[in-house]
């Protein structure tokens, strides 16, 4: 069950995901889902949209492995400040999510009015950061804590609304000497281009489905991204992993390990740390289980031999 990423060998192939606002599924935030993955030796990804810091992360975590997601802000002293807290708390790898440098379309939000990034919920990180702190202060004359609806605004506009080049990847590369890894990859052109500015990695991943309406699935490109970029760097999964044998079909195809999101969110919300942890270990057991029902010894025994692509609707033929 286990697999080696980035020279460090993990338990199995689950990651998991990082999910802003925490908090709206249970009041543990991100601290209480950090020490479930802790205990399952299954590596925490945390979210720039938290409701936490790394530093109570890291203390929740303790020696479980962690990886923070950066959205990538406007301000370079901004995100070295971050990139530097991370660094110090025992965060390993960086994941840059490309996707959401502007919020899709959700009507549904709209209809709710549900933005919780205005009440201060899920802008942790600008609101700790001495940097953001200063340079807030030093624009509006009051403290984050004095304003925290202007200054949780202030920090949104940092990491909404302007989208970064691919030269820019040098600058992270040079300040971030971990893993660099690049979410939100749909298309070969794109892996390759992560690949030549200097990444270890790629996530390919729709944002879950959430960003943008009719996009394709990552499944139906991860084949043509693992087979031009494969050989030469890590290549992650993520979006729509409900069950071991979703993850065997992700592997098989090429993915390196996957992302599991929304499920473990379910659970947590329902039953906190308990909830959450019965999930993860539920899906190892059916990723365990599901590998040994259909004969295959190992994770590196995931390969395109096991699957056959079975053909739909107007693609059957009679």
């Amino acid at each position: 069950m286990s697999t080696t990423l980035f020279g460090q060998k993990y338990r199995s192939p689950i990651l998991m995901a990082p999910i802003g606002v925490q908090s709206l599924a249970h009041p543990d935030k991100e601290p209480g889902l950090a020490e479930v993955c802790s205990e399952l030796d299954i590596p925490y990804i945390m979210s720039s949209a938290a409701n936490s810091s790394f530093e109570e992360v890291a203390t929740a975590s303790g020696p479980g492995k962690r990886w923070y997601q950066l959205y990538w802000p406007k301000d370079n002293e901004i995100t070295l400040s971050l990139l530097e807290r991370a660094r110090q708390n025992g965060f390993d790898a960086l994941v840059v999510t490309l996707d959401t440098w502007s919020l899709a379309w959700r009507p549904a939000d709209l209809d709710n009015g549900f933005l919780p990034f205005l009440a201060g919920n899920g802008t942790e990180f600008g609101l700790s950061d001495h940097v953001f702190q200063a340079k807030y202060k030093g624009k509006t004359g009051s403290t984050v804590h004095e304003d925290i609806a202007g200054a949780s605004t202030e920090w949104m506009a940092q990491i909404v609304g302007r989208n970064h080049t691919w030269d820019e990847v040098a600058f992270l590369r040079k300040a971030w000497s971990g893993p660099l890894i690049l979410k939100g990859i749909q298309h070969v052109q794109d892996a390759k281009a992560a690949l030549t500015h200097g990444c270890d990695g790629i996530v390919v991943s729709n944002h879950g489905g959430r960003q943008l309406d009719g996009a394709i699935g990552s499944l139906d490109v991860l084949p043509e991204i693992v087979e031009a970029v494969g050989s030469e760097m890590t290549v992650l999964f993520d979006s729509g992993i409900r069950t071991g044998s979703d993850i065997i079909k992700a592997l098989a195809l090429g993915a390196h390990a996957i992302l599991v999101g929304r499920p473990v969110m379910y659970g947590y919300a329902v039953n906190g740390k308990p909830g959450a942890k019965a999930v993860l270990q539920g899906l190892l057991a059916d990723l365990h289980l599901s590998m040994a029902t259909a004969g295959i010894p190992s994770i590196g025994a995931c390969n395109r031999e096991v699957l056959r692509k079975t053909p739909l609707g107007k693609d059957a033929k009679l």
